[in-house]
């Protein structure tokens, strides 16, 4: 059999979608994952997006990272998709129902409100998130957020002086985080900017991560930083992101189709 696929990237984060929201798609496991996102033999991507339907919601996505991993939440891919959908939709995922609509400057996504709690992040155990008592080499005092998925956020004085390739694992699988963690160095440059790279736990450095944009500015804006509205700026390109009163994150951004496809899996040595 065949499978078509569409290929998306929000920012220079790519994605490969499957869309089962009207047709039947074959089981997935992490191995079909990483075999698709395989940039040598496979297709290519940072993330598997995969879109069934719903009772509780539009339609529900699913994202599995480069090695396989499922996670919770992509605010790029949720761009995406939304960018696919071509109009509002309600979208369930495994960090909650989150919404996107067609907006000025591309897509706008409602992306529900961060917590803050050790055990939510989570954290093996208690202690302040919003100055973390702990350092790797010249990174110190993080705050974490859960914004869908974990996240811990460093500043610093320039991102691109960390060796991200070396810390950025290095803290994705310490022990203190039971679940992994997305690592985050951010610079804050004014009010309303900061810049930012991101090692996503799963998938590594990447050009662009709209969880990364949200969590670092909502990291920022609670130790008083920045503003309520700031743009965040990544090797890929700008975010905006808003923290509303009433709690909620909203980012902003460009999502783009690449190219659309088909694939039979067995080229990729996946036996369904």
């Amino acid at each position: 059999m065949r499978i078509d696929f569409t290929k998306m990237h929000g920012l220079g984060n790519d994605f490969i979608v499957l869309d089962g929201r009207e047709g039947a798609l074959p089981p997935l496991d992490a191995a079909f994952a990483a075999a698709l996102a395989d940039r040598h033999t496979g297709i290519g991507c940072d993330q598997l997006i995969v879109l069934h339907p719903s009772d509780r919601a539009d339609f529900r996505m699913r994202i599995y990272n480069a090695d396989g991993s499922e996670v919770e939440a992509c605010g790029n891919a949720t761009r995406a998709v939304g960018l696919l959908h071509g109009r509002p939709a309600r979208i369930e995922t495994l960090g909650g129902i989150i919404t996107s609509s067609p907006a000025q400057g591309g897509i706008s996504v409602e992306m529900g409100t961060p917590s803050f709690d050790w055990d939510a992040i989570p954290l093996a155990f208690a202690m302040d998130t919003q100055a973390m008592p702990v350092a790797w080499e010249a990174l110190v005092n993080p705050v974490a957020v859960n914004v869908g998925n974990p996240h811990v956020i460093f500043f610093v004085a320039d991102p691109y002086a960390i060796d991200m390739a070396r810390l950025g694992p290095m803290i994705e699988t310490d022990p203190l985080f039971p679940a992994r963690i997305n690592v985050n160095v951010a610079a804050v440059t004014a009010r309303d900017a900061i810049t930012l790279r991101v090692w996503e736990r799963g998938a590594g450095l990447t050009r662009a991560c709209g969880t990364g944009a949200c969590a670092t500015a909502i990291g920022a804006m609670k130790r008083g930083l920045v503003d309520r509205r700031v743009t965040v700026t990544l090797p890929g390109g700008p975010l905006k992101i808003a923290w509303r009163e009433d709690g909620e994150i909203v980012m902003t951004g460009p999502a783009t189709e690449s190219f659309r496809g088909s694939f039979d899996p067995a080229d990729f040595g996946i036996a369904l």
